[in-house]
């Protein structure tokens, strides 16, 4: 992706990122999607370990850890893919730009405000779960995509700005299904 990858640019990725990790969780009643098993962000779940464990920057822990869940579902949904280096998804962007995502994090980790203080959100994360609010907020519809084994491959160009790509590949998660559908982009060449 060749576009700056400037704060801002780093901080809507983010927002995308934890937004579907958040909204993927399983074991959080009530439930969300249940793309992961993780109930790492509710204050009567694993949010209330965090505020105990962390209290200075437990809801960016809990954030950070939901998107490691993600992460790894994403990945794991990869692995089963032919050649899934060439293949560009939500959670695994290209080296330099998931690299560059989690020195972000780790900075906003530091700035000891709330993440809907920082980060431009498309909901609040502390919101009653409703799909279709979710779906507006990603944008649903949008992305025109092909249905593949394990996966939903987006059709077209993949944007140059990698905001525009994430964009792209949040709104190809609709509408949601009972797996994490694996949305990408395949690299050209």
């Amino acid at each position: 992706m060749g576009a700056a990858l400037d704060e801002s640019v780093l901080d809507k990725i983010l927002a995308i990122q934890l937004t579907v990790a958040w909204a993927g969780e399983g074991r959080c009643s009530p439930r969300r999607l249940g793309w992961w098993d993780t109930d790492l962000l509710d204050p009567a779940g694993g949010g209330d370990f965090f505020a105990r464990l962390l209290p200075q920057t437990h809801a960016w822990a809990a954030l950070e850890a939901v998107r490691e869940a993600a992460r790894r579902t994403d990945a794991k949904a990869r692995a089963k893919m032919a050649d899934p280096d060439r293949m560009r998804t939500l959670y695994f962007l290209g080296f330099e730009v998931d690299e560059r995502l989690g020195d972000r994090l780790h900075t906003l980790k530091g700035v000891r405000r709330a993440p809907a203080d920082v980060l431009p959100l498309p909901l609040p994360l502390t919101a009653e779960f409703n799909k279709d609010t979710l779906a507006r907020a990603l944008g649903g519809g949008d992305a025109p995509f092909a249905v593949v084994p394990g996966a939903r491959q987006l059709k077209g160009k993949r944007p140059s700005a990698p905001d525009a790509a994430v964009a792209q590949l949040a709104a190809a998660l609709v509408p949601f299904v009972d797996q994490y559908p694996l949305p990408f982009y395949k690299l050209e060449g």
